[in-house]
């Protein structure tokens, strides 16, 4: 029986830096077995914010679960080894500007013959194809054009983005779901088997949280507008400041909650009032709606408004930060932190979700030193030990730190 859902599934991760390496990440999570491919000096990732003995933090956990092994795919031998790797692996995961594969002979059309049942999963900016298909796509610049990033922020000032790589981990669980259907739609052929592409584009992965931005424009001429805090055409939802200023989210949107809320903060006369009884109703009432409840939590520090507004059954929660995180009772209950051990000091890292009840994902290890499984990966492909310490003397594959 199988302890995780993706055991016996080999994946190959060529990706740097985010987007491939997080859905990599997954799939090591919940089982796969991930050989994570590096460039001589390794993923940038591994530098990039805190460092901790010249290590980033965030690399222990981007990192976990992978054998690591550096190659210099520059090389021809190094590409060679890729091939093999490809033969007998069930997924790869790249994320290379579009063209770079082909140049060096690792695309999918030369691979084909080699393992016809290789699903192959491509990140890029802006996909494989089309006229943008070759502009560099960080991020950030396809969070813009996506459309994502103008909805957020103020009316009449500068879009502002999440301090996160947002754009790069909505990739990675594009990616991630779109190589599970690919593995189901494998399963289920009839027949010979044919490779299958997955074409994650950044600017696509944000493009698909926009809801109904399209067919507003399209039916009705309405382009969405930031909105700060708050979500048009939805009231109320928003973020208030109490008296000991915190801050409190409230969603009272639904009809019979919106009534609750009110008579929870003493507004009675606005919970029987015809003129908020819907949401089309609130929504042409938002400013009083919202001024009702910023003097109400004005007035009363979080932990009672929290507590009034919980006794009325109206959703409301707290704005936390990591250490407000790390603290919480329910997210320790949770088990959102995995503890591991770096150079024999403690580490937490966050689980990965979902949650599954009998094939729960874990972390085996942390991220590792940079060329660690190299003699382990190399051996598993029948090279013998003269030939791997030839290859380490030639530049072609690194050795462990």
């Amino acid at each position: 029986m199988l302890n995780k859902p993706l055991e016996g599934l080999r994946v190959i991760e060529l990706g740097q830096l985010l987007a491939g390496p997080f859905a990599g990440c997954m799939l090591g999570y919940f089982g796969a077995e991930v050989i994570k491919v590096e460039p001589p000096g390794g993923d940038p990732i591994r530098n990039w914010r805190e460092l901790k003995e010249g290590t980033s933090l965030w690399w222990r956990s981007l990192g976990r679960n992978k054998k690591c092994i550096s190659l210099d795919l520059k090389s021809e031998q190094g590409r060679d080894l890729v091939r093999q790797l490809l033969i007998d692996a069930d997924i790869v995961i790249e994320n290379f500007r579009p063209g770079v594969l082909e140049e060096w002979g690792l695309d999918p059309d030369s691979i084909r013959q080699q393992n016809p049942r290789l699903i192959y999963a491509r990140i890029s900016g802006y996909g494989q194809t089309g006229p943008y298909s070759e502009k560099p796509g960080f991020a950030s610049v396809c969070e813009a054009i996506s459309g994502f990033r103008y909805v957020n922020g103020y009316p009449d000032e500068v879009p502002v983005r999440a301090n996160l790589s947002t754009g790069d981990t909505v990739s990675g669980l594009h990616a991630v779901i779109g190589i599970l259907m690919a593995l189901r739609a494998r399963d289920n052929a009839d027949g010979e088997q044919q490779m299958q592409v997955v074409d994650i584009a950044l600017y696509e992965s944000m493009f698909n949280l926009l809801e109904a931005v399209i067919p507003e424009y399209d039916g009705a001429g309405l382009v969405r507008q930031p909105s700060g805090t708050t979500v048009t055409g939805i009231v109320p939802t928003n973020t208030y400041r109490c008296a000991d200023g915190k801050y409190l989210v409230i969603g009272g949107n639904g009809d019979s909650i919106f009534v609750r809320l009110m008579k929870a903060v003493g507004r009675d006369d606005m919970a029987n009032d015809d003129r908020y009884k819907s949401n089309s109703d609130r929504v042409k009432h938002e400013p009083e709606i919202d001024q009702a409840l910023k003097s109400w939590c004005q007035t009363v520090e979080l932990s009672e408004a929290m507590s009034t507004l919980e006794a009325h059954r109206v959703p409301c929660g707290p704005v936390y930060n990591v250490a407000d995180m790390m603290q919480d009772k329910h997210f320790k209950y949770r088990e959102l932190f995995e503890q591991v051990e770096i150079n024999g000091e403690p580490l937490k890292i966050p689980a990965i979700m979902p949650k599954l009840s009998d094939t729960p994902g874990s972390t085996e290890w942390p991220g590792p030193a940079l060329g660690s499984h190299t003699d382990e990966i190399l051996l598993g492909l029948g090279l013998e030990k003269s030939r791997i310490k030839a290859l380490k003397e030639a530049g072609i594959v690194a050795d462990s730190d």
